[in-house]
């Protein structure tokens, strides 16, 4: 007789919050738990569920519920729009987490360019069209978010150039932008992500995508970043929380070339205003901006 194997579980943690604060939860769900998040947006409603995947129990105690309500109040007393949170715990099979991220990671494409999809789906890509296939794991970044397609749209509009440009992505997440900077022929393509669930992730779909040898792929910190000295690029995408960009302004725009572009995303609208305050004052200029619905996201040139 044959004992069958039980399928390994995952501890779902979700926490469901209103659009504004998604980004504030977000990075309080990835400090206590030590990964990146999934977000879930219910169109009609605006009302986004912020989700961790946890292997163990342990992860859930009376200790990190009580520092979870805790951080949901202090977002609260920031005055950030949270609306009525309810925080969310259930075991999932993998196999039904897996097929949750069917339902919601459909094929994305990114004009005559690109095609984004995951690995379950059998969209052809048009003639011309490069393929980034994903599967995202544990981490964030599918295309889906309008600010990720924001940085994809631009990474296909800043070619052709007459030399190769380079490229870093900040903060890579699941390795989507990198993935499709060397698919498009950017080099050096370089990114980093303080994650390590996120660059193992992010490894993995490099090498499913076959470039991930065109890709210097490392864990590390934006703020980690030399002011003076050490690379620059021609493209920096930097997806990161508002305060990290207001903070860090100068050692990101310190990687720029001169006549290089900076794309910010990520931001929510009335937030955008003190990140663009802290860019100019490092030397870079607001190009063009863009809105969808919360969010907005920028461009800004190195003049000199």
């Amino acid at each position: 007789m044959t004992r069958q194997r039980t399928a390994p579980a995952l501890l779902e943690v979700s926490v469901r919050t209103l659009i504004e604060a998604e980004e504030a939860v977000a990075d309080l769900l990835e400090r206590l738990f030590h990964q990146s998040p999934t977000l879930y947006t219910d169109e009609a409603t605006l009302v986004t569920r912020v989700s961790v995947y946890c292997p163990s129990r342990r992860a859930w105690s009376p200790a990190r519920a009580a520092a979870l309500r805790a951080g949901l109040g202090r977002i609260r007393a920031q005055g950030l729009p949270v609306g009525r949170t309810s925080i969310r715990t259930r075991w999932l099979r993998a196999q039904d987490w897996a097929e949750s991220w069917k339902k919601h990671f459909r094929p994305l494409q990114i004009g005559d360019r690109l095609l984004i999809k995951p690995t379950w789906s059998p969209r052809r890509p048009r003639p011309g069209q490069q393929v980034v296939t994903l599967d995202p794991g544990l981490s964030f970044g599918t295309g889906q978010h309008p600010t990720t397609a924001f940085c994809l749209e631009y990474l296909c509009a800043f070619l052709p150039r007459p030399a190769t440009p380079s490229f870093l992505d900040i903060g890579t997440g699941s390795g989507i932008l990198a993935i499709a900077a060397a698919k498009l022929g950017y080099a050096p393509v370089c990114a980093f992500d303080n994650d390590p669930v996120a660059v193992r992730v992010a490894r993995a779909n490099a090498r499913l995508n076959g470039v991930l040898k065109r890709i210097k792929l490392r864990r590390g910190d934006v703020r980690g970043l030399p002011l003076e000295g050490g690379a620059r690029y021609d493209l920096i995408c930097a997806n990161l929380l508002h305060d990290l960009l207001v903070a860090e302004s100068a050692r990101i725009a310190s990687r720029l070339r001169a006549g290089g572009r900076l794309v910010l995303a990520g931001i929510l609208e009335r937030q955008f205003g003190s990140v663009r305050a802290a860019c100019e004052r490092v030397g870079l200029v607001l190009e063009t901006a863009a809105t969808v619905k919360e969010w907005r996201s920028g461009v800004f040139v190195k003049k000199n």
